[in-house]
């Protein structure tokens, strides 16, 4: 009973002792809160309240009736009571206010523990939301089990006789290299600079990322990039350059699985065979050679860091656009190389001692022009290329670069004060084969190949076929021409110096380049016919039948041209140009293609090739081309400049190589009185003789003799040559009784007669001792020989005053070829040769005197 009692009575809670909190709610009993009488008190501790809230509270000694409680309220009202509660800066005294304990007690520790925890929070959403970005755009890509490395676009290797390269080209421009074939450098300062921890990290790099975050927040501009070496492989192999979340993405699992597939060697050199280098270059290889003209085998420390600093900023770095810039950044890689331990500081002043040049802004070199000129051929050859080949050509460097070098001295020596630009060069063995090819001044600067590609009129160095055509017919290099005016249709062809010689061999008509006997042996030829032969020496362009073809008026190119005179120097067979030896794989295994030049069909009979080159090197001796002689070398060409003077042409060969120099600009601008005979001969010169140097003299087919095409008789007659102007490897070769062939008496109702064999050889009279005294003392003519003069054409006679041409009938020259009252070219010069020396003085016979037989000669 007692204990019941006792339950009636009101038990005020104790506000002492520890806090209570749950989950942020308060809990506090305030004096109102009663316990009825029947009820239990309360088992939990009060907080301490501060002294306001215990002056509300009212004295425990204070007791109601259990009655009370339920004065005002309903049974079904809770037991316990909260009262109401106040923010701070109500209403009322200090009675009304009710505080949230816990922020009391909150301190820096309570506020990074909250932080934590909503950083833990809002790191578990970011995984959430980035796991599902991944899987998005992870979901859009091909299956991971299809993936592999595309193939790296083919490369062509171009190379030289002696298999040194002389340019890749392709899509890359370079070979792939395997790592251990690099210079040791190369690595090494692709790592320092673009990627350090390239050899700790799994494909992507979480410290360098965050570094290049901080660096780029602070600079406030793009300084850093997070990539790793991985991840830029992984773009540069499968993904475009966008800049999009996707492709980041996508490129990070690419990064994941190269680590997971490849070992860091393999992937190493599969991103410097494919990394762009700015101009053109893809690879280490072809960045080596456009820049430094060199292997990347054998690049120094130097030109390592220059490479590697382009990876950054290829075209604005690029040492072909500003050296300054792509120096600078050079000594960025040599210090980052250095602070990793990968070079000493010796090392480092030894490299900025090696950094290169400015180099050019293309790729340099008359090698270019093969390259380009190979590419052409290739696909004729084996089709599309698909895979890494080598192709061995005819070129020899050497050859190649002496070239280069006559070109450029000839033309910085004259080219100016001449008005002369451009040049090219073909130099040919016997075979076709190309030994030499420069296409132009600078392949910098202009990548067209004129030895090729240009289509010129060749002048009289087109003559030589015209000769050819006419000794097949039944002339001889004695046949005897009258050089004087000639009409043909509306055409009259004139020499330049306008002077006639009268009458003259072949060969020296062909020495002198005299244009009215060429128009005339075209007429006798017939222009077809001289068509037909040039054909079969190699000239395939079109070319015209008119008379005008005897003058070179039908454009050819060089190397057309060229390759035609290597018939007359290997003894008559074809030599067809070719530059491409050989094709292979890249590993040897198969051969895609081998050229068939190694027996070609013979275009001139022996007699022909030999008579013609024992011409021509009259040409070279006494006549128009003295300025391509060699030293202790036969050497036979011919001279060729067209109207004004707007192409200058030289071609001549020795018993090793035909080699052809063009002279003009390309715009057909005429140069300054500029002739075969001038700056093409002169650089033919320099070139042949470096060609030649230490090489045994050998001499040309036919040793420069003349050959009889007659059966040769012996009746001991002494034989005097029948023109006092031939040249002087002419004299004295005339077999015994030969029988000089002739062009028969000039006009004939204007139609031209073919030879004739009834023409006799000039007959020098014994001398006797009178003759010779009489010599002596200036009396007859009688010492000199006498020809008969009945039998060969006469030179037209002046009627009132007028010489009178002989007229031909025939095809008319090119209406853009017209006569005039002066030149009968128009305005422009006729395309014969200009100059070649100062006019030779008439030929006066020597006389036999007395002091010559008692000296015994």
């Amino acid at each position: 009973m007692a204990g019941r009692g006792r339950s009636g009575d009101r038990i005020e809670p104790s506000f002492s002792g520890r806090e209570r909190r749950d989950d942020g709610d308060d809990f506090s009993l305030g004096a109102d809160d009663r316990v009825a009488g029947g009820g239990r008190p309360a088992k939990r501790a009060a907080p301490k309240s501060s002294a306001s809230r215990s002056e509300r509270r009212d004295p425990p000694s204070r007791r109601e009736p259990d009655s009370a409680r339920y004065d005002d309220d309903y049974d079904d009202e809770p037991r316990y009571r909260e009262p109401p509660r106040r923010r701070s800066g109500g209403g009322g005294g200090n009675g009304g206010k009710r505080r949230r304990p816990e922020r009391e007690g909150l301190g820096v520790f309570g506020l990074v523990r909250r932080m934590l925890y909503w950083c833990i929070v809002l790191g578990i959403w970011a995984g959430i939301g980035v796991t599902g970005l991944v899987v998005y755009y992870g979901s859009r890509m091909p299956s991971a089990s299809s993936w592999e490395i595309p193939a790296r676009p083919p490369n062509v290797k171009i190379t030289a006789v002696d298999g040194s390269v002389i340019a890749n080209r392709g899509t890359t421009g370079g070979e792939a290299l395997a790592l251990e074939d690099m210079s040791p450098y190369l690595p090494k300062a692709i790592v320092a600079i673009e990627d350090r921890r390239f050899y700790s990290h799994f494909g992507v790099d979480p410290l360098g990322l965050a570094r290049a975050v901080v660096t780029n927040l602070t600079s406030r501009q793009m300084v850093q990039g997070g990539s790793t070496l991985t991840q830029q492989l992984a773009k540069n192999l499968f993904l475009s350059p966008d800049r999009t979340l996707e492709r980041k993405v996508q490129e990070v699992l690419l990064a994941f699985w190269l680590e997971q597939k490849y070992t860091k060697e393999q992937i190493l050199a599969m991103y410097l065979n494919r990394v762009f280098f700015g101009s053109n270059a893809y690879g280490v290889e072809a960045a080596s050679r456009r820049y430094f003209n060199k292997s990347a085998r054998d690049l120094n420390l130097g030109e390592a860091a220059l490479l590697a600093g382009l990876v950054k900023a290829p075209s604005r770095l690029s040492p072909a656009r500003d050296p300054q810039a792509a120096n600078d950044r050079a000594q960025v890689v040599l210090q980052a190389m250095r602070d990793q331990g990968m070079i000493s500081e010796d090392e480092v002043k030894t490299a900025m001692s090696q950094t290169p040049a400015k180099a050019k802004r293309y790729w340099d070199g008359a090698g270019q022009y093969v390259a380009d000129m190979v590419m052409d051929e290739l696909p004729a050859l084996i089709g599309d290329v698909k895979e890494d080949i080598i192709v061995d050509t005819t070129i020899d460097k050497t050859l190649e670069k002496r070239a280069e070098q006559s070109i450029a001295d000839v033309l910085g020596k004259e080219g100016a004060k001449l008005d002369a630009s451009q040049a090219a060069l073909v130099s040919i063995d016997g075979t076709g084969a190309i030994r030499a090819l420069v296409g132009g001044r600078d392949y910098a600067e202009s990548q067209f190949n004129r030895a090729v590609k240009a289509k010129r009129q060749p002048g009289s160095s087109f003559k030589p076929f015209v000769y050819a055509t006419a000794l097949e017919k039944g002339l001889t290099p004695f046949s005897i021409v009258n050089d004087a005016p000639v009409r043909i249709g509306d055409w009259t062809p004139e020499n330049y110096e306008k002077k006639y010689n009268g009458e003259v061999t072949l060969a020296t008509a062909l020495a002198k380049s005299l244009n009215t006997v060429a128009a005339q042996l075209v007429m006798y030829d017939g222009p077809d016919e001289v068509i037909k032969l040039a054909r079969r020496l190699g000239i395939q362009s079109d070319m015209q039948p008119n008379a005008s073809i005897a003058l070179g008026t039908s454009e050819v190119s060089l190397t057309e041209i060229t390759g035609a005179y290597a018939a007359f120097m290997n003894g008559g067979y074809k030599a067809t140009p070719h530059v491409i030896r050989r094709v292979t794989t890249a590993d040897g295994s198969k051969v895609l293609y081998e050229n068939t030049y190694d027996n070609p069909p013979r275009v001139l009979s022996e007699t022909i090739a030999a008579n013609m080159n024992a011409m021509m090197m009259g040409v070279i001796d006494q006549g128009t081309g003295r300025s391509a002689r060699l030293p202790g070398w036969q050497a036979a060409g011919k001279t060729g400049t067209t109207q004004n003077s707007r192409d200058a042409v030289f071609v001549g060969f020795t018993s090793n190589l035909t080699t052809g120099v063009w002279f003009g600009n390309d715009d057909g601008k005429p140069m300054k009185k500029v002739t075969g005979g001038g700056l093409p001969a002169k650089a033919w010169q320099e070139f042949m003789v470096a060609a030649h140097k230490g090489l045994s003299p050998a001499p040309l087919f036919g040793n420069g003799q003349f050959i009889n095409p007659a059966p040769q008789m012996d009746n001991g007659q002494p034989m005097a040559s029948a023109d006092p102007n031939m040249p002087g490897n002419m004299q004295g070769n005339m077999p015994g009784n030969m029988q000089a062939d002739g062009m028969q008496g000039g006009m004939q109702g204007g139609d031209m007669t073919g030879a004739t064999g009834g023409m006799q050889p000039p007959v020098e009279e014994r001398s006797t001792i009178g003759s010779i005294i009489s010599g002596v003392f200036g009396g007859s003519e009688e010492g000199r020989p006498r020809y008969r003069q009945e039998e060969y054409p006469q030179a037209p006679v002046r009627r009132g005053g007028q010489e009178q041409a002989p007229v031909y009938d025939g095809p008319v020259p090119p209406a853009d070829v017209a006569e005039d009252g002066r030149y009968g070219y128009g305005n422009a010069l006729p395309p014969g040769d200009v100059g070649g020396g100062p006019p030779r003085q008439e030929y006066q016979p020597r006389r036999t005197t007395l002091l010559d037989l008692i000296m015994g000669q």
